[in-house]
């Protein structure tokens, strides 16, 4: 495993984003473990989380020019976190989000932030994709935003599991929108740093059956 994963899979469990037990995704699906970023609460650890979404920002897409959009209400810190870190290598990206209920006084409208152009591109900047719930929401809330592309979405975790028929959430996402998913790890990589120890076998052999049902 390379050295970035198995740090970030560290963090990740160190900062209590990445939790074992019964869960229940957004889509419904009862899940042995669960990836928050709500969990995030200290500066340390949100600038952290920063550094390794815009390494993998400048990994997939290098230097290239767009606004990040956070989906509230965990996408915003991420957003704000990524575009700081991006910012300390160089890259100084804008930055947006939506409200949950849309404004309608002061300056209104469901944005908050940077108000991008048309034929400008959008990055989206999310926790993670189960079954491809919320970014089939987010998409939605996009048109209200006319003439953009979203040219890709980050997330911390792919899940590797069916969307809504049996191909994997990220695909189908792909192929549905256009646009490519990338994740920092998979479960994967996290099966494979928790069979490290026998501590972690009832969880590790939790999520293998979990993918024998769910998995793509």
């Amino acid at each position: 495993m390379e050295q970035y994963k198995r740090e970030f899979i560290e963090f990740l469990q160190s900062a209590g984003v990445l939790k074992f037990g019964d869960f229940t995704a957004k889509s419904g699906r009862k899940i042995p473990y669960f990836i928050n970023a709500g969990e995030i609460k200290t500066g340390e650890h949100i600038s952290k989380l920063g550094q390794f979404y815009a390494k993998a920002y400048l990994d997939k897409l290098g230097k290239k020019n767009a606004a990040l959009y956070g989906p509230a209400y965990k996408g915003i810190s991420i957003a704000v976190a990524t575009s700081i870190a991006l910012s300390e290598n160089g890259l100084n990206l804008p930055f947006f989000f939506n409200r949950k209920e849309v404004k309608d006084h002061g300056e209104g409208g469901v944005f908050v932030g940077y108000k991008p152009k048309a034929g400008e591109e959008v990055v989206i900047v999310e926790d993670v994709i189960t079954a491809g719930t919320a970014i089939r929401e987010t998409m939605e809330i996009m048109k209200g935003v006319e003439g953009v592309k979203v040219c890709a979405t980050f997330v911390m975790v792919d899940r590797k599991e069916k969307g809504q028929g049996q191909k994997g959430a990220m695909m189908e996402i792909e192929e549905e929108f256009g646009f490519p998913v990338y994740s920092v790890v998979d479960v994967y990589d996290i099966i494979e740093y928790l069979s490290e120890s026998e501590e972690n076998k009832e969880n590790v052999d939790r999520i293998k059956k979990y993918l024998e049902v769910y998995g793509a």
